[in-house]
């Protein structure tokens, strides 16, 4: 159970740094533009902490702990956190474009890109930390 909190705890420090570069270098004026019409003032932050801590059990469960443990192929376990990522991201972003008028395309593309991108990163990252630092 120490080695699932160990690379929980390193998924989540991994994601963090990636995240907040994104969400605090590129992605404000992104999206002031092209969804500041429907966002709120501030964030919810109780919401956001549930995605991260959700996402992140996640990724540690079925990429980072057994790509720490079982799978040799660093192209295997980003293949495995891209795919992860595109899936999560897809289930709210396609599920906007579906139900929300005036959802833009450029930011369902945009955050599959990213969460795809991110995803496939923070397993690779987090799975090299691991294997240096715990083994």
């Amino acid at each position: 159970m120490t080695n699932y909190f160990y690379a929980f705890l390193t998924s989540l420090g991994t994601m963090t740094v990636l995240d907040a570069a994104w969400l605090g270098l590129i992605a404000p004026a992104f999206y002031k533009k092209h969804i500041g019409f429907i966002m709120a003032d501030k964030p919810n932050w109780w919401a956001a902490i549930a995605f991260y801590l959700i996402f992140i059990l996640g990724v540690t469960i079925f990429i980072v702990y057994p790509g720490w443990k079982n799978i040799d192929s660093l192209v295997k376990i980003g293949l495995l956190g891209a795919l992860y990522g595109l899936v999560t991201y897809a289930t709210y972003d396609l599920t906007n474009q579906a139900t929300l008028k005036n959802w833009p395309p450029i930011v369902t593309i945009v955050d599959l890109l990213w969460g795809t991108v991110l995803t496939a990163a923070v397993s690779i990252v987090a799975v090299l930390i691991l294997r240096v630092v715990i083994n």
